[in-house]
């Protein structure tokens, strides 16, 4: 062999093995844990640090307070990790200086309690605190419909009932009392409202919108947002309870069979790019928002054409900050980044390019601060990019008076208070929609002896409170307390000369016909995409029990209780009388309130209500693709 065959020979070996030692290098870095951010060695400011001065104007304040952080100290407020993946290590909060904690649904603590909940956020608090320069943390929870999150909590009807009442004095109302429920726990920031505007009823998180008309929504999503965010006693530019409007954008018209999950049909799927349709449609609710005060807006999990919504530039900053003004900040859905790319570090890169301040993990915050890290040292993030995300993020602690608000016992008191229970109540009677009344039947006459109810959803408060209760999915049963079904306001509004009976499958003995039938029948609980539903309509039990109540008795009453319009088209014309209670949460005995006159049927259907699946989705001016009408117009409801 010649010399020159030997130094080929060689060479190669050594190229070899570099790129040997180079792979199991990456493959060790790609597998190894990511080093915990640097401890600072720089000392705290001083106490009257130009930031920590309440008098001095906020964007000042944050300014100062921009201009002392450290990289990884602005990377930990770009940070919102669920509670569970701290349990038992709260001393994380002071390590990396996360920005928010969060629970999901099921997020609770231990102690299940309103004290369990205040000792919980309070502790995380303390942590947070702790950090060089003790900035506090936003503590964030889903609290669409009251602070459903601990048994014992006032439970409103969810959004589309509010949208039937569209009411946007009643909308603020119900959303002030969320806020009090909410921070009495210290949790003060609510990913709610939602303003997309569903145009497929089979998706799982129509019940989550106000409706599908733009001004409609915008209006009452703006209500929301303000009582959310006010202040008791009012001070100027101050937020009560952070509100976000969600889920931005467009995921009203998502495209069934699109999902990127691959348990779902249509959440988390595909929307058309129709800029006409932006602009028109999907827009004006969130500029309503804006406009009403919202310091957050949470980025959608999909796609906007091909593009995933938060790694669109386009749709974050060009047309949400650009276009909208909008100066508070963006945070990611539920592990929504990731939906970018299978690549934690290229999605990090991209998402936070886009325009996207602060990312929901959840969970692993260890690679999120190394990947962030990194892609600024390398140059993939700018540091001004870095340095507007959590200047946005500041403002936004610093309208809350998180800085300066003292520490207090707070007064537990107020959750699920009487006046909240009543304000719910009242809810509930105006989210009420009369479908169909042959001969007057409702309301029902004072002199009603013999009522016999029926259905799955007559004596279930879990049901009528749907998902978002203590669960993601929330839980069948009456177990909630202080709730009141359905079944029991029925026999209080009875009063006590009527002969009200019960069996959920409608099976009673014959003879004497009962005055009426009253079947409660519905959905059972879900949440997001598990919901979704080819198509969404009866169960064979709860027709069956409509069709035994009409063997035993004269009249017969359907009451759906459903987070969307379910298709009846062939049922309702063997009803005498029929209405949609949605989900109304703990106070069912304003359903009865209806029933028995003791108000009167003020709802519209906030969307149209189809024939048939094959007229969904429906268009933007309510009819069918093919141009036919739906069962029922937006807008319609008995008086």
């Amino acid at each position: 062999m010649s010399v020159t065959s030997w130094k080929k020979i060689a060479v190669g070996a050594a190229l070899g093995a570099i790129l040997i030692a180079g792979g199991v290098l990456a493959f060790a870095r790609f597998f190894a844990p990511p080093p915990p951010p640097p401890v600072t060695s720089l000392p705290a400011p001083a106490a009257d640090a130009a930031y920590r001065d309440a008098s001095r104007p906020i964007e000042d304040r944050v300014e100062d307070l921009l201009s002392r952080m450290t990289l990884d100290e602005k990377i930990g407020q770009m940070t919102l990790v669920e509670k569970i993946s701290l349990k038992d290590k709260a001393s994380d909060v002071t390590a990396y200086g996360f920005g928010a904690v969060l629970s999901g649904a099921g997020g609770n603590p231990d102690d299940n309690t309103p004290k369990g909940w205040a000792q919980m956020v309070a502790g995380f608090q303390d942590a947070a605190r702790k950090t060089r320069l003790g900035i506090p943390l936003l503590y964030g929870a889903d609290a669409n419909h009251g602070f459903g999150n601990v048994p014992g909590a006032t439970l409103f009807p969810h959004a589309i009932g509010l949208g039937t009442a569209d009411d946007p004095a009643l909308a603020e109302r119900v959303a002030r009392a969320t806020a009090e429920e909410s921070a009495a726990l210290g949790v003060r920031w609510n990913f709610s409202p939602m303003l997309e505007l569903p145009r497929d009823m089979r998706w799982g998180r129509v019940y989550e919108s106000f409706s599908d008309d733009p001004a409609r929504a915008g209006a009452l999503g703006a209500a929301y947002v303000r009582g959310l965010q006010q202040v008791p006693g009012g001070q100027a530019g101050r937020i009560g309870v952070l509100a976000t409007a969600k889920h931005y954008v467009g995921l009203g018209n998502s495209t069934w069979g699109t999902s990127r999950d691959s348990n779902y049909r249509i959440d988390q799927g595909a929307i058309p790019d129709d800029e006409t349709a932006l602009r028109d449609a999907y827009l004006p609710p969130y500029r309503a928002a804006i406009e009403a005060g919202a310091m957050s807006v949470m980025a959608g999990i999909g796609t906007w054409g091909k593009t995933p919504i938060s790694a669109s530039t386009h749709l974050l900053t060009d047309v949400l900050k650009g276009d909208l003004g909008f100066r508070g900040f963006v945070v990611s859905d539920w592990y929504g980044v990731y939906d970018i790319s299978w690549n934690k570090y290229d999605a990090a890169v991209a998402a936070v390019n886009a325009g996207v301040d602060m990312v929901m993990l959840p969970f692993d915050y260890p690679s999120f601060a190394s990947d962030l890290r990194r892609a600024v040292m390398d140059g993939d993030v700018p540091r001004s990019r870095v340095d507007d995300a959590v200047r946005r993020i500041l403002r936004a602690k610093f309208a809350m008076g998180l800085f300066d608000a003292p520490e207090q016992t707070q007064d537990l008191s107020v959750i699920g208070s009487q006046a909240h229970r009543s304000l719910a109540r009242e809810a509930v009677r105006r989210s009420l929609v009369l479908l169909k009344n042959r001969g007057g039947i409702l309301p029902l006459a004072p002199d009603t002896r013999r009522i016999r109810v029926a259905g799955s959803a007559a004596d279930d408060v879990g049901r009528q409170a749907g998902g978002w209760t203590v669960a993601w999915q929330g839980v069948d049963g009456n177990w909630i307390p202080g709730a009141t079904s359905i079944l029991s306001g029925i026999r209080a509004a009875a009063g006590e000369q009527a002969d009200v009976e019960y069996d959920v499958n409608g099976n009673f003995p014959k003879g004497e016909p009962a005055d009426v039938g009253i079947a409660v029948v519905g959905e059972k609980p879900y949440a997001e995409g598990v919901g979704d539903d080819a198509s969404p309509q009866l169960d064979d039990s709860d027709l069956a029990a409509i069709a035994n109540l009409r063997k035993t008795s004269r009249k017969v009453v359907v009451v759906l209780v459903s987070g969307r319009p379910l298709i009846v088209t062939n049922e309702l014309p063997k009803w005498d009388a029929a209405m949609e209670a949605w989900l109304p949460g703990s106070e069912g005995a304003g359903v009865a309130d209806d029933l028995f006159g003791a108000s009167p049927f003020t709802g519209t259907l906030p969307l149209p209500w189809p024939r048939s699946i094959k007229q969904l989705p429906m268009r933007p001016d309510g009819l069918a693709q093919d141009g036919s009408a739906p069962l029922f117009p937006r807008g319609f409801g008995l008086h």
